[in-house]
């Protein structure tokens, strides 16, 4: 593996998603700013970025539409002084929500009522944007964190709650939800129930995370500073160490080939982590995989522990 530094000076940086070529805006990466309530566009072989939109408040995670807007979630902003991270950045607070960020910079609310401090999203084939909605930190005594659906007709829906703290989101190949629980990785299944894929990724948990082709995870490791892989059995299979300080936050595929790996992180760096071992696969045009839709259910998965704690209420 290669690791190199990109661009810097995005502090807190969060939510990467792939513009491939062909797209508007494309092949370019987009990243958010927490701290700063921003997108930025970054060229990585240019190493140059620029800002593309100011969203207030908390911009964290983020999607690609077909036409090369960018789907944000607003977290309403972040009390960094309420974090267990030695950070100095300021409070700005909005209203917690979905925004849509377009290619000239004007930002719009789809979604400004009735959210805590939405986190991270995935968009599945038929337009439908997940999104995990936890609460603000500290993290309360009792289980709050919800995991929302918004349609292409506007319908927002609460497909799962009672969670500690759900954080990143995405998809199995077969379309089954994945999602940061606490410190693990869980699955939303189809009959309702939920299966622990993993409970313990490590020191500090995980924070957003992506798929190969194989649905193996990448899960950013924010204590250990760096991407834990694991199976789809949750067996941790391999662990890409960064240099230098830093909490690492999210990651996605990239790139021309669809094989870069840039995970960005709170102390303001972007890197790229590239690897040729895997058959690795970036966004597509509608912010996500061609594999995101959904698919056959899975059958039975060797290591996967089923637990009721929290229905999911998707039909």
């Amino acid at each position: 593996m290669r690791a190199e530094v990109v661009v810097d000076g995005i502090v807190f940086g969060e939510g990467p998603v792939w513009v491939p070529d062909g797209i508007p805006g494309g092949p370019t990466l987009v990243v958010t700013s927490v701290a700063a309530g921003a997108l930025y566009r970054v060229w990585p072989e240019r190493n140059h970025t620029e800002v593309l939109a100011d969203t207030g408040g908390g911009a964290n995670g983020a999607a690609l539409a077909a036409d090369g807007s960018i789907l944000v979630t607003q977290n309403g902003g972040m009390d960094f002084s309420k974090l267990p991270v030695a950070v100095d950045y300021p409070y700005n607070p909005a209203t917690p929500g979905l925004l849509l960020a377009m290619l000239d910079g004007a930002v719009r609310y789809l979604v400004d009522d009735g959210l805590q401090a939405p986190n991270d999203l995935v968009v599945a084939a038929d337009g439908t944007v997940y999104f995990t909605d936890p609460p603000h930190f500290p993290i309360p005594p009792e289980p709050a964190g919800r995991v929302m659906s918004y349609s292409r007709d506007g319908a927002l829906r609460v497909v799962a709650d009672g969670f500690t703290y759900c954080n990143g989101i995405a998809f199995d190949p077969d379309g089954t939800l994945v999602v940061i629980e606490g410190r693990g990785l869980q699955r939303l299944l189809p009959d309702g129930e939920r299966e622990w894929i993993v409970e313990k990724l490590g020191r500090g948990g995980g924070d957003g995370f992506c798929l190969d082709t194989e649905g193996n995870y990448y899960v950013a490791a924010t204590v250990d500073h760096g991407v834990r892989v694991v199976d789809p059995t949750g067996n941790k299979i391999d662990f890409f160490g960064l240099d230098g300080d830093g909490v690492t936050t999210n990651c996605c595929f990239g790139g021309p080939d669809g094989r870069t790996l840039p995970p960005p992180r709170r102390t303001g760096h972007a890197r790229v982590a590239g690897t040729g071992r895997r058959n690795l696969i970036g966004p597509t045009p509608a912010g996500a995989r061609g594999r995101r839709g959904r698919g056959p259910r899975r059958g039975d998965r060797r290591g996967a522990n089923r637990t009721r704690a929290g229905r999911s209420t998707r039909r």
